[in-house]
């Protein structure tokens, strides 16, 4: 399906790709400081004067789309018949074709660190965090469900994606559980997320993620704080770093360090050879600590692109438009001062029910429209989440087969 641009000089195409390839070209146009369309649109160039090019696994094929240059797609789809191949076959071979003629450089294995953040309260941050967490650590002998990518996208009604893009492919996928060391931190002084989780905040008296930062714990280690979540979904493999009450002064306590942006890295970053992610659910606050936190999630050097960065959850309201907003210019300003990379690694639109009117269906239809950083997932609000907080119990645990579990299931498989 192609659909014209209001402005005449791109037209926006969708088709399908395998989740794989779809991820590779990604990283790479990433690495190579390209425009994902302009990758696409160059493998098609050179795949229609190549003529000897390897089939491509198209198998799983999940809802895909782009931009190209006005009648790129019909020559496309010509070519594909004259050669006597699906479509997809066709668009699959030319991505594939681009990626083996742009090498990529050799980059360096680091711990993914994903900082969920929104300075407004209220968006589901907490409950996103620890259900990612969730769906990193589940053992992998289990066949779990994943949301398709398209439902993932959508609202109940459909709002946001093409009738074409939906009928791609809308239904769930069976998949092993990922089984990744995960450690969850709790960077928020209210402590939500220990609490949800079933355990006791930090005494205001004992050592804390604060006070290490800070520099006045001289006795122990890091690691004595870290509980793991007794849950055979998740093996051991789902570890916490609960919060303390006294971070509510941490922007006091780390104001007169010298390189107080990195105060969490250098608390955090000798545990991360114990562990393949790092989830802070990061503090509702545009200050000090909340440097720390975008100075955390920043591309290391030759770290490939997109393997850590922040995950925004928004709300389909005006209120949390202006709330992302302030956030970006934190992060901007903060790539500027420090001379720093931070990936966006994708918005989740949360909480979202159509039957609340116009302005949140609207608002959805805002955030989807965006570019960069582009809508991973919509959760919407319903029943699960609150049961699951009441449990003290992670969602994935409490109600695995439910819709928002399958959907922050494809959420991490999104930025794995």
């Amino acid at each position: 399906m192609a659909t014209p641009n209001p402005s005449g000089d791109r037209e926006k195409v969708v088709s399908k790709l395998p989740g794989w390839l779809r991820r590779d070209l990604k990283v790479r146009a990433a690495q190579l400081g390209v425009d994902i369309q302009d990758a696409v649109s160059q493998g098609i160039a050179m795949w229609q004067t190549t003529s000897d090019v390897a089939p491509v696994d198209t198998a799983g094929g999940v809802a895909w789309s782009t931009w190209l240059p006005p009648g790129q797609w019909a020559e496309l789809k010509e070519t594909c018949t004259s050669r006597g191949m699906p479509l997809v076959q066709g668009l699959a071979q030319a991505i594939s074709l681009w990626l083996n003629t742009h090498s990529a450089p050799a980059p360096t294995s680091y711990t993914r660190r994903i900082v969920v953040c929104n300075q407004k309260g209220g968006v589901g941050k907490t409950s996103l965090a620890a259900g990612l967490a969730g769906a990193y650590a589940e053992d992998p002998e289990l066949e779990v469900l994943v949301a398709a990518e398209a439902v993932a996208l959508q609202s109940a009604d459909g709002a946001g994606l093409s009738s074409e893009a939906t009928d791609l492919l809308t239904t769930d996928e069976a998949h092993a559980g990922l089984g990744l060391r995960v450690l969850l931190v709790d960077y928020d002084p209210q402590g939500h997320l220990t609490k949800q989780l079933g355990l006791d905040l930090i005494g205001i008296d004992d050592p804390s993620l604060a006070k290490h930062m800070a520099g006045t714990v001289r006795t122990g280690s890091i690691r004595d704080m870290i509980v793991t979540v007794e849950d055979s979904r998740f093996g051991g493999r789902l570890d916490i770093l609960p919060a303390c009450n006294d971070a509510f002064l941490l922007d006091v306590m780390i104001a007169m360090d010298r390189n107080r942006q990195a105060t969490l890295e250098r608390v955090l970053e000798p545990l991360e050879a114990d562990y393949d992610v790092i989830i802070v659910d990061a503090p509702p606050s545009l200050g000090v600590g909340m440097d720390a936190g975008i100075y955390y999630a920043r591309r290391r050097e030759n770290e490939t692109p997109g393997n850590s960065g922040v995950l925004i959850p928004v709300q389909p309201e005006d209120s949390s438009d202006d709330a992302f907003d302030l956030l970006r210019r934190q992060i901007e300003s903060g790539q500027v001062d420090w001379r720093i990379e931070v990936d966006d690694l994708g918005l989740v639109v949360n909480l979202y029910d159509s039957r609340d009117g116009y302005v949140v269906t609207s608002s959805l239809e805002a955030w989807q429209q965006l570019k960069e950083p582009r809508v991973i997932g919509v959760v919407r609000r319903l029943k699960e989440q609150r049961e699951a907080v009441r449990a003290r119990q992670n969602l994935i645990s409490y109600a695995p087969t439910s819709e928002q579990a399958k959907v922050i299931r494809r959420i991490a498989r999104e930025i794995v």
